[in-house]
Formats: structure tokens, sequence, C-alpha cells
């Protein structure tokens, strides 16, 4: 078996398609031993690809496009989650966006991530950053909740299943991101460009199971939930509800592949992309390097 090392942030849902491929074999029948490694904060992920510690990710799509336009060696070899998963999720009390001046917003980053989209859904309603109110860097979506609960933040930006948790338990919702912006790719499958191409066998063995672990996810619903539930620690209804918002809005990619089209609503509504000086590539796909889904693809018949 070959080792590989795989970085994602947190027990997030976002991870399912890994966690199917490691609990129902599809990396071992490739001959992979595949290492997931969770990380509270998404920098520690993209610190330990770009040094080596592991070898993929699931980062931040913003951060391989900056990377990428200063010179770095990031590239985006498939899709993970490619329209949005979250609704924005306040304090009890709040009852709009209005409520929300003088107020923190919790987010992964300020560099990068749901920073850009929150900017976006408070302009549209009439507040500015920094202005109108204030974001802090608070990490991923557990650690968010957690601040939530305790008052450190008055809002911020739940994926599924703990946005029916925060429902559940009365905390109000201000908006539904995936309402506004249909496609948006917010995380993806990374990897470092030197190291796939000197890895080329490798990297289509594992992309052939991540292939099969997303056609499976689509087909096994109890199954898919059991694995959510002993990954993340929810409980079942909220699992099963997870699943249905997933396939019905098709939030991880049937193919398994990035999308152009929510690739280019991330670059529209990125205020770091737009503010770079000059853009060396033109188009969505140009970031997207599929040779090797292709190949997998192709291999499977």
């Amino acid at each position: 078996m070959t080792p590989l090392g795989f970085a994602a942030v947190s027990r997030n849902y976002f991870n399912m398609p890994v966690w199917i491929g490691v609990d129902q074999g599809f990396f071992g029948d490739e001959g992979i031993a595949l290492e997931v490694e969770l990380h509270e904060g998404v920098d520690a992920v993209t610190e330990r690809l770009a040094d080596g510690r592991v070898q993929l990710a699931y980062g931040i799509t913003e951060h391989v496009i900056l990377d990428s336009e200063t010179g770095g060696q990031s590239e985006i070899i498939g899709g993970n989650v490619n329209r949005l998963p979250f609704s924005l999720i306040a304090a009890k009390g709040i009852a709009g966006f209005e409520d929300m001046r003088g107020k923190v917003v919790g987010v992964s980053s300020l560099e990068a991530g749901s920073s850009s989209l929150i900017m976006r859904l408070f302009a549209a309603h009439g507040l500015h950053y920094p202005a109108d109110y204030a974001m802090a860097a608070v990490g991923p979506i557990l650690a968010r909740w957690e601040k939530l609960q305790s008052g450190e933040i008055q809002a911020g930006l739940q994926g599924a299943p703990l946005n029916y948790i925060a429902e559940d338990a009365g905390y109000p919702v201000l908006a539904d991101p995936r309402t506004d912006f249909p496609d948006f790719q917010f995380t993806s499958l990374h990897v470092l460009a030197p190291w796939v191409a000197a890895n080329r066998a490798l990297v289509v063995a594992f992309l052939h199971a991540f292939l099969r672990a997303h056609e499976w996810f689509y087909q096994n619903r109890e199954q898919a939930a059991d694995i959510a539930v002993r990954h993340t620690g929810v409980e079942r209804r909220y699992a099963d509800r997870a699943w249905d918002e997933y396939v019905q809005a098709e939030i991880f990619p049937r193919d398994a592949d990035a999308s152009d089209a929510a690739v280019q609503a991330l670059i529209d509504i990125s205020g770091l992309i737009r503010a770079l000086p000059r853009r060396t590539k033109t188009r969505a796909s140009d970031y997207i390097n599929r040779t090797y889904l292709q190949q997998a693809r192709a291999a499977r018949g």
C-alpha cells in the first residue's frame, strides 16, 4: 500500500467523499493508504500542502487562484463544494441585517473563503465592511457555531447540517447565499503541480477511487448517513437532512470535477481576486487541471 496524506478542515460534511473512499475501501482497492488529517484552521491545511507534509487537500478555491496568480504551484484537480451549503445564522435577538450594525461576523479567514461572501451579502443589504460591522477570523464551521452560542460573534455562515441544528435551537436565518449565488466553488481538491506531475499514475489511481466515492454518495442515502454520523458526530436526523440537501442541490459534483461556472462566480465575487493588478489567466477553466481526472475517467471505460 502506498501512503498518501490528505488534509481537510474540521469534521465538516464537506469531507464526505474522502471518508466514503476510506470507509468503503475504494482507496485501498487502488493500493492507497489514505491518511486523512483534520485541522481547525484552513491556513493549516494550506501550509501542510505547501510544505509537502500532505500530498492532497480539500482547500479554499480562492487560495489556489490567488497562489496561482502570484507565482505559486497550487492546482485544482477536482471538485468538492461546487455549490454553497450555507445559511447565514445570527444570534438570537437579531431580526435582520440592520440589527448587525456594529456587530461581529465570524469568518474562517480574513484573507479568503467566507469573508468574500459575507461582504457581498451584507453590501446587498446596505452594510459595508469595516464601517458598519466587524469581521473576526474565528475558524471553520464548528468554531463559528461555538462562538455564536457563546456570544463572541453575532453572525456567521453555518453549513449543513449545523445550520439545521442552529435553526432548531431558535437561531434566526438572515440569508441563504445559494439563492444569490447558485454556483460558487467554495472548496476543491488541491495539489502542488510538481508533485502531481511526478506522480501521475498514483494521482490517477487516487482519482479513480475519488470518482467511485462521489457516485456511491449519490446512490446510498442510509449508508452515507451512517458515515456522516460516525465522522461528524451529528444526530442521524441531521445527517439525513444534509444528504437530502447535498443531493437535491448537487453540492458535491456527481463527476468529481470542479465547475467552470462556479469558479467564475468565485472570481466575480472575490474582492481579493478582483484586486489583483493583472490576472495571467483569463478563463475560469485555466485554473483547473483536468488531465488527471479525465485519465481516471477514461480508465474506467
